[in-house]
């Protein structure tokens, strides 16, 4: 699972199962009762996915990445200064001349990778606080949807350590949560960026994904 993405999942476990345990609280302080046979109808979820392919989370990632895009530019700029620099250190420089260069190339990379470290983690902060705002949203609409549906057993599958080695496609229902709680929200797509806005390079790399949403994935077959 991407490191970054643990706190959605965190939020879908305790937001989803809280109000269960609530709600056999009372039943744990009175007299036992006898457990009742019943149709088990089990579904799969990819939060994750859910929260990135929402309309919401694009906007999310989206502006993100547009807050961003100074920082990248001044890095992608640091970094095109240090190529220029390596480039400089020829067969026949000077020896004196070459010592100066390499210094002044040990000074600049130390700053560039000092400034997207910095980037990088700043971005990744944002970006998931805006999602975890996303993610307890959505996190209530399908526990719904789940309710409303019939479900007795509803699976959180994000986890590549996830227990779940094979399941029908039908009982997926990450597409479902996603048309359902954009049709909620209200919350158009973004558009799409442009090809002359689209980053030339990675600097900062974004941990989060492109803003194009990704399809739910089926569970794994074994």
């Amino acid at each position: 699972m991407n490191r970054n993405l643990t706190i959605l999942t965190a939020l879908a476990a305790g937001l989803v199962l809280a109000p269960f345990a609530a709600a056999q609280a009372p039943a744990a302080a009175a007299a036992p009762v006898a457990p009742v046979a019943m149709d088990a109808k089990i579904a799969l979820v990819n939060f994750e996915q859910v929260v990135l392919a929402s309309n919401e989370g694009q906007v999310v990632t989206a502006n993100t990445q547009k807050k961003f895009e100074p920082r990248k530019n001044e890095i992608e700029k640091l970094a095109a200064d240090v190529d220029t620099m390596k480039k400089g250190l020829t067969p026949t420089i000077a020896d004196d001349a070459r010592a100066k260069l390499l210094r002044d190339i040990d000074v600049k990379e130390k700053r560039l990778n000092s400034e997207a470290e910095q980037a990088q983690t700043e971005y990744n902060t944002e970006w998931q606080e805006g999602l975890s705002g996303v993610a307890q949203k959505i996190a209530a609409t399908m526990k719904k949807y789940a309710q409303d549906s019939g479900f007795t057993l509803l699976l959180d599958v994000s986890s590549q350590q996830s227990n779940v080695l094979w399941a029908i496609p039908q009982t997926d229902i990450s597409q479902a949560v996603v048309d359902l709680y954009n049709k909620q929200s209200g919350i158009a797509a973004p558009p799409p960026p442009s090809p002359s806005s689209a980053p030339k390079t990675a600097a900062p790399k974004p941990a989060a994904p492109k803003p194009a949403a990704p399809k739910p994935a089926t569970p794994p077959t074994k």
